[in-house]
C-alpha cells in the first residue's frame, strides 16, 4: 500500500460530512433537518412507494431509528405509509403533495452547493475522482 493511503477512508467521510451539513444549513430555512431532507430525496431519486427496510438502508440508519423519524415526518404531513402490496407484513413509503412541492427547491438548494464547492475543479478530475469512488464503493458492497 502507498504511503499516505490510510487517510483516504477518513478524508471521504469527513468530506462527506462536511458537505451534508453545508447542505443541512443551506435546507434548515425549508424546516428540513438533515434526517428528513435525506429521506425525501432517497424516495424521490430511488423510487416513491420503497418498503421501510430498504429506506433505512438508503439513509443508513437503523429500522426501529426510521419508523421514529417516519411517525413524525406523517404527522407533519411529508410522507404516508401505506401496506406493501407484496407484503402485508411491510410498510411502503410514498412522499406526499407537500413534500413533493418542496423536493424541486431541495434540488436547487443542492445544485447550488454542488456548483460553489465544485467551480474550481477541473472537470476531468471530477470524473475521474468519481470513476475511482465508484470503483471503491462497488469492491465494498461485494465485500
Amino acid at each position: 500500500m502507498q504511503p499516505g493511503w490510510e487517510q483516504l477512508g477518513p478524508l471521504l467521510g469527513e468530506t462527506a460530512r462536511l458537505w451534508r451539513a453545508r447542505l443541512d444549513e443551506r435546507l434548515r430555512p425549508l424546516g428540513l433537518s438533515q434526517a428528513r431532507w435525506l429521506v425525501l430525496l432517497q424516495l424521490h431519486r430511488r423510487g416513491d412507494g420503497a418498503v421501510q427496510k430498504a429506506l433505512a438502508q438508503w439513509v443508513g440508519i437503523e429500522g426501529p431509528t426510521l419508523v421514529r423519524l417516519l411517525d413524525r415526518m406523517s404527522a407533519d404531513g411529508w410522507i404516508e405509509r401505506r401496506e406493501s402490496p407484496q407484503d402485508r407484513r411491510a410498510k411502503t413509503v410514498h412522499l406526499t403533495g407537500k413534500a413533493r412541492e418542496v423536493i424541486g427547491r431541495i434540488d436547487r438548494v443542492a445544485a447550488q452547493l454542488r456548483h460553489d464547492l465544485l467551480v474550481d475543479l477541473d472537470p476531468r478530475q471530477i470524473e475521474t475522482c468519481m470513476g475511482v469512488l465508484r470503483q471503491i464503493r462497488q469492491k465494498a458492497e461485494q465485500l
